[in-house]
């Protein structure tokens, strides 16, 4: 296979390219990508593939529970590992269209039990020396901090998914929509897909309440435009929302894991907790500044 080919197929298995980050493109998702291909050859189906990526992100956390570098380099390549089969998964998934719901669920929940292994595991560690203090630090860091950022910056980039290929391209879910969606369906038949609803909406509505002014954008376009937007539209929003994608890409994985790894070989776990408090709220609070901004002054412009 010619680097132009796989260069090429790496491409076709992404969302956009707007909202990858060089590093992404042609590290991770090589990397994935590559693992998808071996995976479509044997016929593994995606959802095999994700919770073996879940079985090595726990695997990764508990390595983090000892202090000793043999370990610490374990739990590094582990959680490497996990993330490589988590892009595989999805690009094995769009080569082969074998979607599903039971998949999307897996995928959304491969990442927290990652990082629920790891934030106890540390606190296990730390424990002795910090006592309930770490568990309270991990918690707010967890909870409060990191679940907001990923959630938002997993919207922020469906939100530019859809201004960039249209809503068939992109999984810009409304919570309205998706309790409209749960009501109809009938417990008998359809009890999975209401319990995955459930959570879901929670998890729609969480971030539409950190953008009401991208809300009040998509609502006002909704009722000017219907479905079909104005190219120099979303041309202008594409300009405006591209350069916030790479904090996304920081919110996300790649960042915190480089954090992760530097925190654990210098043996000090907790300053992983106090970067998602300090570096990276930060980062979260500009990001949404900046895209609150964007969609009032298009707003203004188009509306």
């Amino acid at each position: 296979m010619s680097f132009e080919s796989l260069k090429k197929g790496i491409k076709s298995t992404l969302k956009s390219e707007d909202t990858e980050g060089f590093f992404e493109i042609y590290v991770t998702r090589s990397c994935g990508y590559i693992w998808a291909l071996f995976f479509k050859k044997l016929h593994v189906h995606p959802n095999a593939v994700t919770i073996i990526s879940i079985v090595l992100g726990a695997l990764a956390g508990y390595m983090f529970y000892f202090d000793d570098l043999y370990h610490t380099l374990w739990g590094i390549f582990l959680l490497i590992w996990a993330n490589w089969y988590d892009c595989a998964d999805g690009q094995l998934a769009r080569m082969t269209g074998q979607k599903s719901l039971l998949g999307r669920i897996l995928d959304g929940f491969a990442g927290d039990v990652w990082f629920f292994s790891i934030y106890f595991f540390i606190c296990l560690r730390l424990n002795e020396e910090w006592g309930l203090w770490i568990w309270l630090l991990a918690a707010f860091a967890g909870l409060i901090c990191h679940s907001k950022q990923c959630a938002l910056a997993d919207y922020y980039r469906n939100v530019h998914i859809f201004f960039q290929k249209g809503a068939d391209k992109c999984e810009l879910d409304s919570s309205v929509v998706q309790k409209e969606k749960m009501r109809k369906l009938l417990w008998k038949e359809a009890w999975f897909e209401k319990i995955y609803l459930f959570f879901y909406i929670r998890y729609t509505r969480s971030q539409e309440q950190m953008s009401p002014a991208c809300q009040h954008l998509l609502k006002a376009l909704k009722t000017k435009y219907g479905n079909t937007l104005p190219v120099e539209l979303r041309e202008e929003f594409r300009r405006g929302s591209k350069p916030l994608m790479k904090y996304t890409n920081i919110l996300t994985f790649d960042t915190r894991a480089l954090v992760l790894f530097v925190v654990m070989l210098v043996k000090e776990p907790y300053l992983y907790f106090v970067f998602e408090i300090t570096v990276l709220n930060v980062l979260f609070f500009y990001m949404r500044y900046k895209h609150e901004n964007l969609c009032k002054n298009i707003e203004k412009t188009y509306c």
